[in-house]
C-alpha cells in the first residue's frame, strides 16, 4: 500500500514538473520578441562621399540603433535619370538626395513628402535662404533638409603670389595689375579654361559678383531690370578684359584640365567654387591656398561672393518607412551632423553653430556674410531655356570673340522672357 502511495506521489511530482516546464516554454514563446532593426535606403549622386557617409551613418545609429541605413551613390551624370525613372515607377529609396531650387531635380511635388517645422524642428538651425532653396516652385511647399552651401570666389596659390611679390587684389584694376605682373614673371595668372560650358557660369560668379551687385539681382526679381542692364553688360565687358590671363589656349581647356593645371602649381589663381578646395588639396596636399572675393569696381564698394545651396535630403512619397526616414532627416539637421559633414567632407554646412576645423572653410563662412545669389542657378534654372545654359553658352561665345557683351545680355533676356513674366514686353 505504501509502495503504491509513493508511486502515485512520484507520478504527481513528475507530471507537475513537466507541466511547469511546458508552461515556461509556452510563456517564452508568447513573450514579445525584441524588435528587429528597420532598414532604410538613401540615394545620392556623391559616389566620392561613401566613406564619409559610413561615419555619419554610424553616428546616426548611436541615437537610433533600431534603424539601419544603406547609402547608395550613383554616377552624378546619370543620377537624375535613375532617380526620375524610379520615382515615376513608384519605387526608389526611402530618402532622396535632391537638388535645390525650382523642381528640386524631381520634376513634380507628388514624388516627395512635404515637410514643415513641426515635423522637423531642426529647420530652426538653418538660415531662411537655405530653407527657401528646398521649396518647390510649383506649390511653394518645403520638401527637403538643406545639405550644403557653395561659394563662388577666387582661390590663389600663396607661394606663387609671394614669388611674384603681389598681394590679393581688392579692386578690378588691381586684379588686372596683379595678373599682368604674374604673367611678366613667367607665372600663369589663372588656371581656368572655358571649354566646359558650366565652368563659364562659375567664372562669372567668382569674378564678377561685386561688379554685378546685389541690387541688380533685386531689381531683376522686382521686374525693374533685365540682363541688358548696364550693370550686367558692363560686368561681362570686364570679363573680356581678363581673358588674356586665363590658361594658355583657354577656349580648348576643359574643366578637368583646368583643375589639374592649378593643382599642379602651374597657375596662381582659379575662379571657381568653395567645392574646389578639398579637390585641390587631395591632388596636391602641399598647396598653400588663400581666398578672396570678387574684386570691386572702386575701393569702398561692397565685396561680394556668389552663394547657392547645393541640394538636400527629402522623403520619397512611395516609402513605406516614413517614420524612420524622418528620423534620419532630423539628424541631418543637427549641428552634430553639420560639423562632421563639414570637417569630413571639407564642405560648408549651412547649419548654425557648425565648428569648422579647416581655416579655409572658416574663411569661406566669413565671406558668405557678404553674398549675393549665384544668380542664374538660384533664380532661373527652373524652366527651359534656363538662365544657366543661356549664360554659359553666351560667355563661351563672347570670350571666343563671336558675340559682344550687349548681345549676350539681349540673348539671355530674350530666352528667359519665354517664361518669366517681368521680361515679357
Amino acid at each position: 500500500m505504501l509502495a503504491g502511495i509513493q508511486t502515485k506521489s512520484i507520478v504527481r511530482r513528475t507530471f507537475g514538473k513537466l507541466a511547469l516546464t511546458l508552461f515556461a516554454a509556452a510563456t517564452a514563446f508568447a513573450a514579445p520578441a525584441p524588435a528587429q532593426a528597420e532598414d532604410i535606403t538613401v540615394w545620392s549622386w556623391r559616389q566620392e562621399d561613401k566613406a564619409a557617409y559610413a561615419k555619419l551613418i554610424a553616428a546616426f545609429r548611436k541615437h537610433h540603433p533600431d534603424i539601419n541605413v544603406k547609402f547608395e551613390a550613383f554616377e552624378a551624370a546619370n543620377y537624375n535619370t535613375v532617380l526620375s525613372t524610379a520615382l515615376a515607377g513608384g519605387t526608389g529609396p526611402d530618402v532622396v538626395q535632391v537638388r535645390a531650387y525650382g523642381t528640386l531635380g524631381v520634376g513634380k511635388p507628388d514624388y516627395l513628402v512635404p515637410l514643415d517645422k513641426t515635423m522637423v524642428p531642426e529647420f530652426a538651425n538653418f538660415p531662411d535662404s537655405a530653407i527657401a532653396a528646398e521649396t518647390m516652385r510649383a506649390d511653394g511647399k518645403l520638401y527637403a533638409v538643406p545639405l550644403a552651401s557653395q561659394t563662388m570666389l577666387i582661390i590663389y596659390n600663396k607661394e606663387l603670389f609671394e614669388k611674384a611679390g603681389v598681394t590679393p587684389p581688392n579692386t578690378w584694376d588691381e586684379l588686372v595689375s596683379v595678373s599682368k605682373t604674374l604673367k611678366e614673371k613667367g607665372i600663369n595668372p589663372f588656371g581656368n579654361g572655358t571649354a566646359t560650358a558650366w565652368q563659364n557660369e562659375t567664372i562669372v560668379g567668382a569674378l564678377l559678383s561685386s561688379q554685378i551687385g546685389a541690387q541688380f539681382e533685386q531689381d531683376v526679381l522686382a521686374g525693374k531690370a533685365d540682363f541688358t542692364d548696364a550693370r550686367f553688360v558692363g560686368a561681362l565687358t570686364k570679363l573680356n578684359e581678363i581673358k588674356d590671363y586665363f590658361a594658355p589656349n583657354f577656349s580648348g581647356v576643359d574643366y578637368a584640365a583646368s583643375q589639374q593645371f592649378f593643382a599642379a602649381g602651374r597657375a596662381a589663381m582659379f575662379a571657381g567654387g568653395s567645392f574646389e578646395i578639398a579637390n585641390f588639396l587631395r591632388q596636391n596636399p602641399k598647396l598653400k591656398l588663400g581666398l578672396f572675393p570678387s574684386p570691386v569696381a572702386k575701393a569702398g564698394d561692397p565685396k561680394l561672393v556668389a552663394l547657392y545651396y547645393d541640394g538636400g535630403y527629402a522623403i520619397n512619397a512611395a516609402s513605406k518607412k516614413r517614420e524612420a526616414a524622418l528620423k534620419f532627416l532630423r539628424f541631418i539637421g543637427t549641428p552634430e551632423f553639420g560639423t562632421a559633414f563639414s570637417n569630413d567632407l571639407q564642405n560648408i554646412s549651412p547649419i548654425k553653430g557648425v565648428a569648422f576645423e579647416n581655416p579655409l572653410l572658416k574663411e569661406v563662412a566669413t565671406l558668405n556674410q557678404s553674398a549675393m545669389s549665384y544668380i542664374m542657378l538660384v533664380n532661373f534654372r527652373y524652366q527651359e531655356p534656363t538662365g544657366s545654359v543661356l549664360l554659359q553658352s553666351g560667355v563661351q561665345k563672347m570670350l571666343a570673340g563671336k558675340a559682344t557683351p550687349a548681345e549676350i545680355g539681349a540673348e539671355i533676356t530674350k530666352g528667359i522672357a519665354t517664361y518669366y513674366a517681368p521680361f515679357k514686353k
